[in-house]
C-alpha cells in the first residue's frame, strides 16, 4: 500500500513538472534566438534566460498552459539570423518577423511548427530558397515573404496547403513557374510581380515547373 501511495506522488510529481519542461525548452529556444540577434534599442531587455518561464518577457504570448504561441518582433530594428532552434516552439501560432534586417537562410525547421497559422517575414534580407517544408503547416493561412532576396522556384508542395488564404512572395528573385493547384488558383499575379525570372503560371506538360531556374 505504501509501495502504491509512493508511486502515486511520483506520478503527481511528474504532471507537475511537464509543462515546467516544455516551457523551458521554450525559453531556451528564444534565448538561443536572442543570441543570434542584435538589439540595439533593448526591445528584448526582458528576456532573461534565468527565468523558466518566457511568459513574462515582452513581445512573447503564453496560453493558459504557458506554452509560447505568439512571438511579435515585427518592425523592432532588430538584425542578424535564424536557427535550427525556432523548430523547438511547438505550440507556436504567430511567427512576427516583418520589417527587419534579419539576413540569411530561413531554416527548414519552422516547418516542424504544425499549429502555426501565420508566418510574416516581409521586408528582411533573407536569401536562399523558400524551405519545402512549409508544406507540412497544414494550419498556416497567412504566408508572407515578400520584399526579401529569395532565389529558386515556388515549392510545388505548398499547393497542398488547403487553408492557405493569403501569399506574398513579391520583390524577390524567384525563378521557374507559379503553381496553380489548391489555394494558388486564388492568389492575385499581385502575389508574385517583381520576380524578373518567375515565368508566369505553370503550364502542365508544355514546360518544366523550374523553367528558366
Amino acid at each position: 500500500m505504501a509501495l502504491l501511495s509512493l508511486f502515486s506522488l511520483f506520478l503527481c510529481f511528474l504532471l507537475l513538472l511537464s509543462p515546467g519542461i516544455s516551457t523551458n525548452s521554450e525559453g531556451n529556444a528564444l534565448h538561443a534566438l536572442r543570441s543570434r540577434i542584435s538589439d540595439p534599442t533593448n526591445v528584448l531587455q526582458s528576456w532573461d534566460p534565468t527565468l523558466v518561464n518566457p511568459c513574462t518577457w515582452f513581445h512573447v504570448s503564453c496560453d493558459s498552459n504557458n506554452h509560447v504561441i505568439r512571438l511579435d518582433l515585427g518592425n523592432c530594428n532588430i538584425s542578424g539570423t535564424l536557427g535550427p532552434e525556432l523548430g523547438q516552439l511547438k505550440h507556436l501560432q504567430y511567427l512576427e518577423l516583418y520589417k527587419n534586417d534579419i539576413r540569411g537562410k530561413i531554416p527548414k525547421e519552422l516547418g516542424k511548427l504544425k499549429d502555426l497559422v501565420g508566418m510574416d517575414l516581409y521586408d528582411n534580407r533573407f536569401e536562399g530558397e523558400i524551405p519545402k517544408s512549409f508544406a507540412k503547416l497544414k494550419s498556416l493561412r497567412f504566408l508572407r515573404l515578400n520584399n526579401n532576396k529569395l532565389t529558386g522556384s515556388i515549392p510545388r508542395e505548398l499547393a497542398t496547403l488547403s487553408n492557405l488564404k493569403v501569399f506574398d512572395v513579391s520583390n524577390n528573385d524567384l525563378c521557374g513557374t507559379i503553381p496553380v493547384d489548391g489555394p494558388f488558383a486564388m492568389f492575385s499575379m499581385e502575389s508574385f510581380e517583381n520576380n524578373k525570372r518567375l515565368n508566369g503560371p505553370e503550364l502542365k506538360g508544355l514546360v518544366p515547373y523550374d523553367f528558366g531556374c
